[in-house]
């Protein structure tokens, strides 16, 4: 018995159902549902990323963390660079940790003082800018260091020791930003307390703005330190501090 051809000569196949659109919504729905589901987890992950690496970053600076009376004595103060105005003077959040700087020094509990900042172009310099606002408040020129490849604070910790050979260090800036830098830098090799401002005349959206962003920038300081990142720009041993220190008795 032959089998029955699937079509006559001359006939055409029958197009596949048009979905309905109640069907489309529904599928629509269901797309949405996992893109919806897929960035509740991207959110929660990233969170937990972010918190695990805050929690790990406050450990490595704990008991490390001092106030302005209390903090032990150190050759040097490491004064991370901070934004600096067109005119060339320091912005309100820069100034205030040249005045704690300033007042360790007048304190006797530093004896040499590394600026550390960006000088990436020619025309922004807040290295020069930090060491002529301590001149100018009567801190000697001589023992006033200058880092110009302080890009940010882990290129800062990390040239102060491999650059500039400090040991030893007193941290200082703002309060939120102290745990990153004090464990940045003891983890590369710097015996480092460190003493902050707090907020004042900068406005608190500024302030909480700087603490929400220092927090994130956890996550990068761990990449830093777990891939033993170099600097951006390193070199050879600058013996500034060196002559700072004795110069300072």
């Amino acid at each position: 018995m032959t089998a029955p051809l699937d079509s006559s000569p001359g006939e055409t196949s029958t197009p596949p159902p048009i979905p309905s659109a109640g069907r489309l919504r529904r599928t629509w729905r269901a797309w949405w549902r996992r893109l919806l589901y897929a960035g509740l987890a991207a959110v929660l992950l990233g969170a937990i990323l972010v918190a695990g690496c805050v929690a790990w970053v406050d450990r490595g600076a704990q008991g490390h963390i001092y106030s302005f009376d209390a903090v032990p004595a150190a050759p040097v103060a490491l004064v991370l660079g901070a934004r600096v105005e067109p005119d060339g003077q320091p912005t309100p959040f820069l100034a205030d940790r040249l005045e704690l700087a300033r007042r360790l020094y007048v304190a006797g509990k530093v004896r040499a003082i590394l600026v550390s900042g960006d000088n990436s172009t020619t025309h922004y310099d807040e290295p020069d800018a930090m060491r002529a606002w301590l001149i100018a408040r009567g801190v000697p020129a001589r023992i006033v260091v200058a880092d110009y490849a302080g890009f940010d604070t882990y290129d800062s910790c990390s040239r102060a020791t491999r650059v500039f050979g400090v040991t030893r260090a007193i941290v200082v800036t703002q309060n939120y930003h102290l745990p990153r830098a004090v464990s940045l830098c003891r983890h590369l090799g710097i015996e480092a307390d460190g003493v902050g401002t707090g907020a004042r005349e900068y406005g608190w959206s500024a302030w909480w703005y700087a603490t929400i962003r220092d927090k994130l920038a956890c996550v990068k300081a761990v990449a830093d330190l777990a891939t033993h990142r170099s600097p951006v720009f390193l070199g050879p041993h600058e013996p500034g501090i060196d002559n700072a220190l004795h110069s300072s008795g």
